[in-house]
């Protein structure tokens, strides 16, 4: 407990730490946009091909555990709309991104403390932790709700693709599961999670890899347990939000 508790107390001082005015705004706004690139762009490829897949494989199960006829084929077209908006796409892209991006940014700046680099930096006069680690977690609560909004739309998207190929449903039917009875309360909650996820994705990690000690091996040991404890905690926010908010 005494554990837990420090290592929350080192977190809100990190960032309270961060919050200060950039001694170089123009520089700062370079280094904003390259960790956009980072976190965005070059996840971007990994979000589409997983986000595709999900909505396919939802619609296909879906459809096959409907085995009453009494049930319409528009049901398919509704869990998959739900399904993808309120949980698949805000968790399981947040999970998968907590180790393409954690794992970056906990072994970038454990890099950068081993080397001395964020000495060297505090040496000059500059604000590590706002220079650093702001810019990091901006960046992530900007690029990850769009992520997400994207991952809901390609996600249903494969859906549709699938009940199209697999002769599952008509393309009628599935617009009209998919308008019928949507309620825009859930892509609000959706944003929320998304935007709770991005804060865990970027701090957790960021703390990690700032107070990492030793050499490339604790590196290592610290971008693994960035991850873990960023989906544990993904995984907790998930279940809160959940009972506050539903």
């Amino acid at each position: 407990m005494k554990a837990l508790l420090e290592h929350i107390g080192r977190i809100v001082l990190m960032v309270k730490g961060g919050l200060r005015r950039p001694e170089n705004s123009r520089v700062y706004w370079i280094e904003f946009m390259a960790q956009c690139n980072d976190i965005g762009i070059r996840s971007l490829p990994i979000v589409l091909i997983i986000s595709v897949f999900l909505g396919m494989v939802l619609t296909i199960q879906t459809s096959y555990q409907l085995v009453s006829q009494w049930i319409p084929k528009t049901v398919v077209g509704q869990i998959v709309r739900d399904s993808t908006i309120l949980e698949l796409s805000p968790t399981v892209i947040c999970i998968v991104l907590a180790g393409v991006v954690g794992s970056k940014i906990a072994s970038e700046l454990g890099n950068m403390r081993v080397s001395e680099q964020i000495d060297a930096l505090e040496i000059m006069g500059i604000n590590t932790k706002t220079y650093l680690i702001l810019p990091k977690i901006i960046a992530a609560m900007i690029m990850v709700p769009s992520l997400i909004i994207v991952s809901i739309s390609v996600s249903i998207w494969g859906g549709y693709v699938a009940g199209m190929f697999s002769n599952i449903m008509t393309k009628q039917q599935f617009i009209q599961g998919l308008t019928q009875g949507f309620l825009p309360y859930n892509l609000f909650f959706a944003m929320m999670k998304a935007f709770v996820f991005s804060l865990i994705i970027s701090i957790i990690p960021s703390y990690y890899g700032y107070y990492v000690e030793g050499g490339a091996l604790e590196i290592g040991r610290a971008s693994t347990t960035s991850v873990i404890v960023s989906c544990i905690l993904i995984l907790c926010a998930d279940y809160g939000l959940s009972i506050l908010l539903l």
